[in-house]
């Protein structure tokens, strides 16, 4: 396992954060230690996922697997990001230790599940073509200028409050 990428990964959070008017959400449970995992996405035209974010309650592993999605699934279209696999995410971090297998499959359950939300509102009508364009739109005016095309440190925070006292962190997301 790779634990300077995963300390990195720990600290930096990307994509940590609760989406403003997400057009889908996708969550998963797990039952066996108590963590929750909840994605947002906005898709453009052609099925692109222009923003994608998550929230979880789990530990560091948690926390590092769903920034690991993040970076694999943005800019990907849905069929791309539906099938990125464990091995995937396994192969970012250079392996899982043999306790912390599962958390790629918890994440990317949760994620498939905000996929297969997005797909059920656009086949009912509720997601329109202007709709995807708006997405576009915004999520190309968030990015920062830095060539990159995705957001990074306080950019992609938006909307979290991070604030340390006596070692602690508190972390207000609303």
């Amino acid at each position: 396992m790779n634990f300077p990428k995963f300390q990195e990964l720990v600290e930096k959070r990307t994509g940590f954060r609760t989406m403003e008017n997400p057009m889908a959400t996708g969550e998963y449970f797990s039952d066996s230690c108590g963590d929750m995992y909840t994605y947002y996405l906005k898709v453009g035209p052609g099925d692109v996922i222009e923003d994608v974010s998550y929230f979880t309650t789990g530990c560091g592993f948690g926390t590092a697997t769903c920034s690991l999605l993040v970076d694999l699934a943005l800019g990907k279209t849905l069929d791309a990001a539906y099938a990125i696999d464990d091995a995937a995410i396994e192969a970012e971090l250079d392996g899982y230790p043999e306790k912390k297998k599962d958390y790629p499959g918890r994440s990317i359950a949760a994620l498939r599940a905000a996929i297969d939300d997005f797909r059920a509102k656009r086949t009912a009508g509720k997601i329109s073509d202007d709709m995807l364009e708006r997405a576009r739109a915004e999520a190309a005016a968030a990015r920062p200028s830095t060539g990159s095309g995705q957001a990074s440190g306080p950019e992609q925070a938006q909307g979290t409050e991070v604030a340390t006292d006596d070692g602690l962190v508190l972390i207000k997301l609303h």
